[in-house]
């Protein structure tokens, strides 16, 4: 063993000094080479302290040429899956990653390294020091990384933070990728110019851009999840359901309708949300699934709905939700779906109604006066509905004051209105009596 130790030793030592001499006459090739070769004794012969040490010698070596050094790195990264312990693993990954820092010529596979330095981390149950290695890393500023590994990379980021329940940083990482980014035609891409830099091929366990449209949208979900904004995850699961792949294949838009159909029945009242869904409404695999097509038929028609009738309805269809993709629609998504349903009854009333009764509305309502009170001024307050109140008469009163001006205006448009109609049956009557004259005249 220490006879090949002094053989290795003694075959690095001229390989040094071959290197020194190809490096003083700035052969790129021959030092590219020495030093290759050297990395390679260190790893056939299993001395990963050597090839450690190796390592750091020569990328110090004064005036190192910089295609040694990317050659160095690129050739030791095909060794940290071959090394025989984790501890070996992560110290060939850190010697790397100190050789790489700083230097922009090989700012993508230390980018590389440290993915899988962080994975290790994760490994170990190590979270937050993985999450925090990620976010060393800004892959937006690398020119020559593919764009589905950036996009992959932030990915990761934003899902690290988001299990370490760093909601804040999950979004401000998140944000580092436009959503235009998924529907681009590769077609209508920019071919690269004359003197540009080269982009690299992403790596093959890099998912295609299909696959990283879910993975975002799925990692979005989980956060808007924790804000319970339903409107965000029903525009996020259909953006999901506009995925080529998923379209064709019923056992996965099902049950992504699904949600979809839940959500916009959860969201709060908005132009937005109105559209979406009038535009599902509109879809035909909803056909496939009548009992939602039905629920969201409810929610556009101007009746007022039954909650207790709706509840039975759909409550073992509400349960089972957790079993399918996405699991359970949250701890107060019951709550909240009897909220937006009183909050529909409120606005059916309000086209129907002037002026109401509390205790009408309240019977209406199916609640009591107190809460039926609550949820109306509730409603005022988010300005989803212009009412007063009278507690002494105990009328609502649906009625905008208009303004004087408003009145003035409205009662000023009618009259040109007016006006216009009688300038043209003056006409009329003209037109018609000229012709009867002429007639009789004949």
């Amino acid at each position: 063993m220490a006879e090949n130790h002094g053989t290795l030793e003694s075959q690095i030592d001229t390989l040094l000094n071959v290197e020194k001499q190809m490096r003083l006459a700035g052969d790129v090739a021959g030092t590219r080479k020495a030093a290759c070769d050297i990395l390679r004794l260190c790893f056939e012969a299993s001395a990963w302290k050597t090839l450690n040490d190796q390592i750091i010698l020569l990328s110090k070596r004064r005036g190192q040429l910089k295609q040694a050094v990317t050659a160095m790195v690129q050739q030791a990264m095909q060794y940290i899956d071959q090394t025989p312990d984790l501890d070996t693993r992560i110290e060939l990954i850190k010697t790397l990653n100190s050789v790489s820092a700083g230097k922009i010529y090989v700012e993508i596979e230390r980018a590389r390294l440290i993915k899988k330095l962080a994975k290790i981390k994760e490994d170990q149950g190590l979270i937050d020091e993985a999450a925090e290695l990620m976010q060393e890393i800004a892959v937006e500023t690398f020119g020559a990384m593919a764009k589905t590994e950036k996009i992959a990379f932030i990915l990761e980021q934003v899902r690290l933070c988001l299990d370490r329940q760093d909601y804040v940083r999950a979004q401000i990482l998140s944000r580092k990728i436009s959503p235009r980014v998924f529907v681009i035609d590769p077609s209508k891409e920019k071919k690269p110019k004359e003197g540009d830099a080269v982009v690299e091929e992403a790596p093959a366990d890099i998912p295609s851009l299909p696959e990283l449209t879910r993975i975002y949208y799925e990692l979005m979900i989980r956060y808007y999840k924790h804000h319970n904004d339903y409107l965000e995850i029903c525009r996020c699961y259909k953006a999901i359901y506009e995925i080529p792949s998923i379209r064709e294949d019923p056992g996965q838009w099902i049950p992504i309708l699904r949600k979809i159909c839940w959500y916009l029945a959860l969201a709060p009242h908005d132009p937005m949300q109105s559209s979406l869904l009038n535009s599902t409404l509109e879809d035909k695999n909803l056909s496939e699934i009548p009992k939602f097509k039905s629920l969201l038929k409810q929610l556009v028609t101007m009746e007022v709905i039954l909650w207790t009738m709706l509840w039975n309805e759909f409550e073992a269809e509400f349960d089972s939700e957790k079993y399918l993709l996405g699991g359970s629609l949250g701890e107060k998504a019951a709550e909240d779906l009897r909220q937006r349903v009183i909050e529909h009854n409120i606005l059916v009333i309000s086209k129907y109604y002037s002026r109401i009764t509390l205790k009408r509305l309240s019977e209406l309502l199916c609640l009591s006066i107190q809460e039926a009170e609550k949820h109306l001024s509730d409603m005022v307050v988010s300005k989803s509905l212009v009412a007063k109140i009278d507690r002494p008469m105990g009328i609502v009163c649906f009625q905008v004051v208009k303004d004087s001006n408003d009145i003035l205006n409205s009662w000023s448009m009618n009259l040109e209105k007016l006006l216009d109609l009688v300038e043209k049956s003056c006409h009329q009557i003209h037109k018609e009596t000229m012709v009867h004259k002429a007639a009789l005249k004949v």
